[in-house]
């Protein structure tokens, strides 16, 4: 994925950076694109993967969202403690 957000690179360009086998790189390749994380174009005989950048981020949104992370403005809290002024707050009448 860090490769690709770079730029798109043909299945062989990716592979290089790999020490796996081709089927077992095929394998990811087919994964990555069940996801609808990365699009394939043709060019001749070379398969170009382009990383689908609207996909990833909307899933790292969610992932960020599920643990709190990125929020804008945390809820008001109702406990009533949090109203009491402290010894070093000044009390306004």
């Amino acid at each position: 994925m860090q490769l690709l957000r770079k730029k798109p690179m043909t299945a062989g360009e990716l592979s290089e950076h790999f020490a796996v086998s081709k089927p077992t790189m095929s394998a990811h390749f087919a994964a990555l694109r069940e996801a609808g994380l990365v699009h394939t174009e043709k060019s001749g005989k070379l398969v170009i993967y382009h990383l689908k950048l609207s996909v990833l981020e909307e899933a790292l949104m969610g992932f960020a969202h599920t643990f709190g992370l990125g929020a804008k403005a945390k809820p008001k809290s109702t406990d009533k403690t949090e109203a009491i002024p402290t010894d070093t707050e000044e009390e306004i009448s």
